[in-house]
């Protein structure tokens, strides 16, 4: 078994739409942009990606469009993940098919179960592929985070569960992971704005919504860090800082894919019901940030 680690920069892709429909043509646009400016790796339809507004049939469009686009010059890790357990198996099995690198499986939201629960969703999922899973802890949005000792115990059953997006906000949950698991984890921060709080305390990159926007001068904060040069990395930490901000001024990826529209990424900062576009005054103060960093005039 191939196990990769996954490490730098690698971007939550937004999914465009345009009149209600999966727009593919800008979806190619926004992977080729992110290859060419240097991205470590593609996360398409994750939450960032609208996962639980999506068809099945969409899904799988998506992740088969982005395995095509990125040919394998850098790796795509499908969101595979939902509250149902079957749900998850299914999409997962679906992207292991149509060549993915990896799988980020979200914790089980609404349903809240317990720290057992959670070890036989994450177990049922690992012994369909042999493919990398990637364990997606935000307690914020699910209720319950995945219990240190939890991921230990899938770590040392299941070769391929070695990597976390670690979402909640806690620089003492990074050392509390390394403490316990040491080299048998790789812990990617999944907040812009601890990437380097967490780099520092043993974390290796980030999947990140800002480098929807901004690739090159993320990957060379992340790349510095990961060769200990903390000089450099902050430099782009405190450049970025209001962004990393502002695109969370509502709900994600409601404000980052009204920049990306601003940008001429996307035709349309479209997003799917029960989200909605940005208020005026939201929309002021995103691009008042977007005009000190990007071209917008």
């Amino acid at each position: 078994m191939n196990i990769k680690s996954f490490e730098g920069v690698l971007t939550a892709l937004v999914t465009p739409m345009y009149k209600g429909e999966i727009c593919l043509d800008d979806l190619n646009k926004l992977i080729e942009f992110q290859i060419e400016e240097g991205i470590n790796g593609l996360v398409p339809v994750g939450t960032t990606g609208e996962s639980p507004t999506l068809s099945r049939q969409e899904l799988t469009q998506i992740i088969q469009e982005t395995v095509k686009m990125a040919a394998g010059r850098v790796p795509v890790i499908a969101g595979t993940g939902s509250n149902s357990t079957q749900e998850t198996i299914h999409l997962t099995r679906e992207a292991d098919k149509l060549g993915v690198d990896g799988m980020l499986l979200v914790v089980p939201y609404y349903n809240k179960p317990s720290q057992e629960g959670l070890f036989q969703h994450f177990s049922a999922i690992a012994e369909v592929t042999e493919k990398p899973l990637v364990l997606y802890s935000i307690p914020s949005r699910c209720g319950i985070e995945i219990g240190v000792e939890t991921i230990a115990r899938l770590a040392e059953k299941y070769p391929n569960v070695r990597t976390i997006k670690e979402s909640g906000g806690s620089c003492e949950r990074v050392s509390q992971l390394k403490e316990t698991l040491g080299k048998d984890i790789t812990i990617l921060s999944g907040d812009d704005g601890l990437t380097l709080p967490f780099m520092a305390l043993g974390s290796v990159g980030v999947i990140s919504v800002a480098s929807n926007i901004v690739v090159k001068d993320l990957a060379k904060m992340v790349h510095s860090a990961l060769n200990n040069d903390y000089t450099t990395a902050r430099i782009f930490a405190e450049k970025y800082y209001r962004l990393f901000t502002d695109i969370f001024i509502e709900p994600n990826p409601v404000p980052i894919k009204y920049g990306l529209h601003q940008l001429g990424h996307i035709r349309s900062p479209e997003v799917r019901l029960p989200l909605c576009p940005l208020h005026k005054a939201s929309e002021e103060k995103l691009m008042m940030t977007l005009k000190k960093l990007t071209s917008i005039s």
